[in-house]
């Protein structure tokens, strides 16, 4: 089973995934990255030294996808394993497909080619208002696209509520200003 945990920066989704490995039995893997090429390309991503045009992030955001899916992925679910994905092409579609404005179909494709069309059994999106996942992160190092600003970060919300409203089978809305206990139980009680 492919469970892949989505939402904004600042959503709490290392939280949320820290408590479900505590209850199951499952790998946790993290986008971009997860493989050594995809870690490498996570650190070009999320440098912030970089000016890096909106299509070569797609682009570069699928081929780290594309590695971490053929590389490890696919392997550990044919395998029989429970996966929980830290961001899978949700990620792209709500960021670069909608925050970056290149369009969420555009980006779909390009991740479906990546991937092999590898689809999540369950999504939990964490949703948050982005003024709130902004200011919990404040403290810490922001990375490039933490840094593009409120408008940006309001059309990714904009583009993961619609993405939920259109697949509910997959989806699962988890409120992200509930406390962590709370949006876990709520996670578990949709994994069963």
């Amino acid at each position: 089973m492919l469970i892949t945990v989505e939402g904004l920066d600042g959503a709490g989704k290392t939280t949320l995934i820290s408590g479900l490995t505590e209850t199951l039995d499952a790998v946790v893997l993290r986008e971009p990255g997860g493989v050594e090429l995809s870690e490498r390309i996570r650190e070009l991503v999320k440098d912030p030294a970089f000016d890096v045009d909106p299509r070569a992030e797609a682009l570069l955001y699928a081929a780290a996808r594309a590695q971490l899916v053929a590389e490890k992925l696919r392997p550990l679910l044919e395998g029989g394993a429970t996966v929980i994905l830290d961001r899978f092409v949700d990620s792209s579609l709500a960021y670069q497909g909608g925050g970056r404005e290149l369009g969420v179909a555009e980006i779909r494709a390009l991740n479906a080619f990546g991937t092999g069309d590898l689809q999540p059994d369950r999504t939990l999106l964490l949703r948050v208002d982005p003024a709130v996942g902004l200011g919990r992160i404040a403290g810490r190092e922001a990375d490039r696209l933490e840094l593009a600003g409120g408008e940006f970060f309001a059309r990714v919300a904009k583009t993961y509520d619609e993405l939920a409203a259109a697949d509910p089978a997959r989806f699962v809305v988890l409120d992200a200003s509930e406390p962590p206990d709370t949006v876990l139980q709520a996670a578990l009680a949709a994994l069963t």
